[in-house]
């Protein structure tokens, strides 16, 4: 790392060694995590979040990468991906830029491939100066394959139409499924000593990589590269590669296509064809291994001074930018929002419907206590006039008529005394039930 005066960097140079040094020492790894947070902004690219049970880091993957992707990842989704170790420099966060993506199961068998491949091919064992040559005249073919499968009816038809003369010698094998690569190791070795075919041809119909995965093995591979007679390995369609292809000395695409290149039609010329084109293909395989190592370390060197990685980190920062907007606009929005609420709720109290309303329901009240009032009252008013009544009707003259008492009067008075009255008179005398008209006729002072 490259120190300025009295090692003082600024944020941006310490990031950007930090960077390099990432860049340059680790560089691509494989890494299987499980995804969470993952979004997809308007630039197409992905971001996301790899974490175990302990531990998480961020990844990006560019809209040109992720384009290959064959799946739609998810939260919570197990994946395998490779990528390279780089620094956000912006956040200053370590992140990593994917390349590929693989759902875990495919994922790891796709790994541990290439990893046997790499350290196969360092040891030699795809060297095209160790490939044995296919004779010329060939009398026995050795079959290693299953003796039920479609593999061998194909080679055996194509055997009888193009050169019945070959005899064939089965050594039959599971080609599949657990414990197979060592029974194919072992149809290998016996057939190694008994010596009795002139070249062997290794193969089985098409199938999954998982299907496949039994030719895919260590020990195999040292089974056909320490064989004494030539191998031919035609395992699957012309599309699957095995480790057996890269070790055998020659490869052919399918069954049938192993077949014809170990018999002979009038011209021969068709098996030259595919024996130069199977060499040539193991040689460019060889040489591609040989300069895998050297690419990957020119490109180590080139990510350090890319343009296009200073862009993505651009894009990325433009990513986070928008990302972060929509959050504070969403954020705005809701605050907006309440506030309206608000607003409306505090309309909503003092609009002149609302008041009138409250109005009408405490003038409804007051009518009601008004009217109670009123009804109180008048009961209480009605219990006083009887009260009253009764008080009056106690001392009314009528009550004492009623006790056999009457009421005398002359000229609409009350005679209460006798010297008021004369000889003739005429009195008026009220009783209980009726009156009475009288002449005075007599007078008694006493």
């Amino acid at each position: 790392m490259s120190a300025t005066k009295n090692n003082v960097y600024t944020v941006s140079q310490l990031n950007g060694e930090v960077r390099h040094i990432l860049e340059g020492q680790i560089g691509k790894i494989w890494l299987n995590g499980e995804i969470s947070n993952i979004s997809s902004p308007s630039s197409g690219h992905w971001y996301l979040t790899l974490k175990d049970s302990h531990s998480q880091i961020r990844c990006a993957m560019f809209k040109g990468r992720n384009q290959s992707v064959r799946f739609k990842p998810v939260n919570g989704q197990q994946v395998l991906v490779k990528g390279a170790i780089s620094v956000y420099e912006p956040r200053g966060d370590y992140q990593l830029l994917l390349e590929s993506m693989l759902p875990a199961g495919d994922g790891l068998l796709a790994q541990e491939f290439e990893a046997l491949k790499l350290k196969l091919a360092a040891e030699g064992l795809f060297s095209t100066e160790t490939k044995r040559a296919i004779p010329n005249n060939i009398q026995r073919i050795g079959v290693i394959t299953s003796a039920t499968g479609a593999a061998l009816r194909d080679i055996l038809h194509v055997l009888a139409r193009r050169d019945p003369s070959i005899e064939v010698i089965v050594y039959p094998t599971q080609v599949q499924g657990a414990g197979a690569s060592q029974l194919i190791c072992q149809a290998i070795a016996t057939a190694n000593q008994r010596l009795e075919v002139d070249v062997l041809l290794l193969t089985r119909g098409g199938g999954s990589l998982e299907d496949l995965w039994c030719f895919n093995n260590e020990h195999l591979a040292h089974a056909i590269y320490n064989s004494a007679l030539p191998v031919v390995s035609a395992v699957g369609h012309e599309i699957d590669t095995t480790i057996s292809d890269y070790v055998a000395d020659v490869r052919a695409p399918t069954p049938s296509a192993g077949a014809e290149l170990l018999s002979k039609d009038k011209g021969n010329k068709a098996e030259k064809l595919i024996l130069l084109l199977s060499r040539l293909h193991q040689g460019i395989k060889h040489y591609q291994l040989q300069q895998h190592g050297r690419l990957t370390q020119l490109t180590h060197q080139l990510q350090r001074h890319e343009p296009q990685r200073k862009l993505q980190q651009f894009e990325q920062r433009f990513d986070e930018m928008q990302m972060r907007l929509e959050h504070a606009l969403q954020h705005k929005l809701g605050r907006l929002t309440l506030r309206h609420q608000q607003l409306h709720n505090r309309l909503q109290q003092r609009s002149p419907a609302s008041t009138l309303k409250l109005e009408k329901q405490r003038l409804q009240y007051v009518t009601e206590r008004f009217n109670d009032a009123c009804n109180d009252y008048v009961k209480q008013a009605a219990a006083r006039v009887a009260q009253a009544a009764h008080k009056l009707d106690t001392v009314s003259p009528l009550a004492t008529l009623s006790r056999g008492y009457s009421i005398t009067s002359f000229n609409k008075q009350v005679v209460d005394n006798a010297e008021k009255l004369n000889n003739g008179d005429v009195i008026h005398t009220r009783l209980k039930q009726g009156s009475v008209t009288s002449t005075v006729t007599n007078i008694s002072l006493k």
